[in-house]
């Protein structure tokens, strides 16, 4: 993952200015996003994955008309950006995305957003700070959002059911996957760890390689090979992976909403490139999962995926159930990176073998020689070798 030199850098002035991308949807996809722009959005809990991709796009500043975090439960949406160095003011109001328009220029100081020369909006400046109490606040208050999680999933499952239950729409994929292992690399900042986690496991298992959306043109450039790619319907535009790097995995999947599969097909086969459509509510990461399962892999090792509680709880409600269903119905095929770093040292060489012999060995002719019979060998070896010595230098006198 890239974070853009150009946003750090500014972070830390008292004023950040650029022009605007406003996003007037809830799901803060922000197609077209370029580096050097300020993001305005209007999204309640400002989930760690959306977070990411703000800062692949490389922004200055994001501005939020809602609470980046409300309270309801400790999304890390914020805490990503402000670690990374991005201005972030929330609490703008409704006026940021009906009186800002994309190409706006915007200078955002303090509290303070400035559009052009005329009109001044104020919200809530975070920062470390204000973000560690707000996390710890929304801890406090996440038992209210549990409550509809038995709904939510209920409700994703008979969405789902054939996908889940039967493997139904799940599209065929040329690479072999079944009876392989398959490592699934998901993008985010500890990309660059899992793969030194996880090198020697490639070089040696030859497992398949999923990449998740941007986690493709990473993988690229460490000279790792994807054999599938599954994209989420912002990414098959083309917004942030380059039609060579799609051309250099041997799948192609798009994780679209039930309907739209036919509009992404026809995009990418402008850009030369063959795609299967996977149509499902779930997340693009679950995605990836489901179709390691049902192409029967035999272990799926997940690079970055939502491991701990606070990374499940830091979805969007669909996304919780999507994760919750999708794990159960993974089962025991998946195993995460950091525990795969744990189990696997490596298979064994012949050197290693050719050492274990070597040191048998030895230890036995040391074991030999302590006994009576050991000792017999070694004077009769003496004395075999003192005669064959004595006639090697009778023949040159």
């Amino acid at each position: 993952m890239k974070f853009s030199t150009r946003s750090r850098a500014q972070a830390g002035v008292a004023g950040v200015t650029g022009p605007a991308r406003v996003d007037r949807g809830h799901r803060a996809e922000l197609p077209g996003l370029r580096e050097g722009e300020i993001a305005v959005i209007d999204r309640l809990d400002l989930d760690r994955d959306t977070a990411h991709r703000l800062l692949d796009a490389g922004v200055v500043a994001v501005l939020n008309a809602s609470a980046t975090v409300s309270g309801r439960f400790p999304t890390q949406g914020a805490q990503v950006l402000v670690d990374a160095g991005v201005v972030v003011v929330d609490q703008v109001g409704p006026e940021l995305v009906t009186q800002v328009s994309t190409g706006d220029v915007l200078t955002v100081d303090a509290d303070q957003v400035q559009v052009g020369r005329g009109r001044t909006l104020t919200g809530r400046r975070l920062d470390q700070e204000t973000v560690a109490a707000l996390l710890q606040e929304s801890r406090e208050g996440l038992t209210h959002q549990l409550e509809s999680f038995t709904h939510n999933s209920a409700e994703f499952l008979r969405r789902e059911q054939d996908v889940l239950l039967d493997g139904g729409g799940v599209p065929t994929l040329a690479t072999r996957v079944a009876g392989r292992p398959v490592v699934v690399f998901v993008p985010g900042n500890d990309l660059e760890t899992h793969l030194k986690q996880t090198r020697r496991f490639l070089a040696e298992q030859k497992p398949v390689v999923i990449a998740v959306d941007t986690a493709l043109e990473t993988l690229r450039k460490r000279r790792v090979r994807s054999d599938v790619v599954v994209l989420s319907g912002s990414h098959a535009a083309g917004d942030r992976v380059s039609p060579k790097a799609l051309r250099s995995a041997r799948d192609v999947v798009v994780r679209a909403d039930r309907g739209a599969s036919a509009q992404i097909a026809e995009l990418l086969a402008q850009r030369g490139i063959r795609a299967s459509t996977f149509e499902s509510s779930a997340t693009t990461d679950d995605v990836a999962l489901l179709l390691a399962d049902a192409s029967g892999a035999s272990v799926i090792v997940g690079a970055g995926l939502h491991a701990t509680l606070s990374d499940f709880l830091d979805r969007q409600r669909s996304g919780i159930a999507s994760t919750y269903l999708t794990r159960l119905k993974v089962g025991a095929r998946l195993v995460d990176v950091s525990a795969l770093a744990t189990l696997y040292s490596g298979r064994v060489r012949p050197r290693h073998l050719l050492a274990l012999v070597a040191a048998g060995a030895i230890a036995l002719g040391a074991a030999v020689a302590t006994t009576p019979v050991g000792q017999e060998w070694a004077d009769d070896l003496g004395d075999s070798s003192s005669q064959f010595i004595d006639t090697i230098q009778g023949k040159f006198q």
